[in-house]
């Protein structure tokens, strides 16, 4: 499970006599390691969570992409998400909270992050559904995330956010069957890095990567692998679509994106931005039909029969493409 010297760095960190025990959370993707929480004999914590990357001999993919550049994308990531919480995570404040790092290794074929215990922070609900009100929650940590970083240099991190963009995703643009969306890819990409305004973005703020308090009035967010620069709708539309289906992202949309804009304009005060409010609203609203078909063109190539793929994402993907 953990090598001695993976321990010995754990219990200095943690000020810790001992571990008390340890308990698998979950695997990670493709067998590249896991998810642990340990209970500790500390006087300053009394539990945290360990994520253990071992680099697997033999590559597993749940949909069958074992390819090398596959395997050298989620290496990377690992790197970036120690990068991440040793450079960049120290920047959010209790309006995008995000685990605190204790301590980060790395060993070989092997990354070890130490982080809080989020569940024993007392963020300790996990949602497969959403109503409203937590994806309004949702929406205000993203909002205040990409107000903190907005107009900073991805240095150490994805120089473009998100797990699907398009350099790093050649092979499921040539498994792409509709044709229109293939030749469209590069135009949608680029379209989405002219934006003048720049942040960072989680890369991955699907439902599952936020935890929520027990009084469902605050959330925090895991999972930085793909932490990167770019425009703050991918992580947007993103999100909404891993919420709702078909009818009802047709339905709450609009609602939603004013909700964020909100939320976004109020940060960005807090944080007493200079950048134009309104000049920024309008670019990014114009993005975000672009930012769902980005994600839209790699899920078609990436598991053809998706949940994900429904008549309101082909919409907006035939009505982007027209518009490009």
């Amino acid at each position: 499970m953990m090598n001695k010297h993976f321990k010995q760095v754990l219990l200095k960190s943690t000020q810790s006599i001992e571990i008390l025990s340890i308990e698998s959370i979950q695997s990670l993707w493709s067998g590249y390691g896991e998810i642990l929480r340990c209970e500790l004999d500390s006087t300053m914590l009394s539990s945290v969570i360990v994520k253990h990357v071992h680099f697997p001999t033999q590559k597993k993919h749940p949909r069958g992409w074992n390819t090398d550049l596959s395997h050298k994308r989620k290496k990377k990531s690992y790197q970036v998400e120690s990068n991440w919480y040793k450079q960049w995570s120290s920047f959010c404040d209790k309006s995008c909270i995000v685990p605190k790092v204790y301590a980060l290794e790395s060993h070989g074929d092997e990354v070890f992050i130490v982080l809080e215990d989020l569940d024993a922070s007392g963020f300790n609900i996990r949602k497969t559904s959403a109503s409203l009100i937590d994806m309004q929650l949702c929406l205000d940590w993203l909002a205040n995330f990409h107000a903190t970083f907005m107009g900073k240099k991805p240095e150490n991190l994805w120089k473009v956010g998100t797990y699907w963009h398009l350099d790093t995703r050649p092979d499921e643009l040539k498994a792409l069957h509709d044709q229109p969306l293939k030749k469209a890819a590069g135009k949608i990409d680029n379209k989405l890095k002219s934006t003048a305004f720049k942040t960072f973005v989680h890369g991955d703020a699907k439902l599952a990567n936020f935890c929520f308090s027990l009084d469902d009035s605050m959330v925090a967010a895991v999972d930085f692998q793909y932490v990167g620069g770019g425009c703050g709708m991918k992580d947007v539309a993103y999100f909404i679509g891993s919420c709702l289906y078909e009818d009802e992202c047709e339905q709450f949309q609009d609602d939603l994106l004013d909700y964020y804009f909100s939320a976004l304009k109020q940060a960005l005060n807090r944080h007493k931005s200079i950048v134009d409010r309104h000049q920024l609203e309008q670019d990014w609203r114009a993005l975000y039909p672009v930012a769902w078909t980005d994600f839209h063109r790699f899920v078609k190539g990436w598991s053809p029969g998706h949940w994900k793929i429904h008549g309101y994402s082909e919409r907006i993907a035939r009505e982007t493409i027209a518009s490009l």
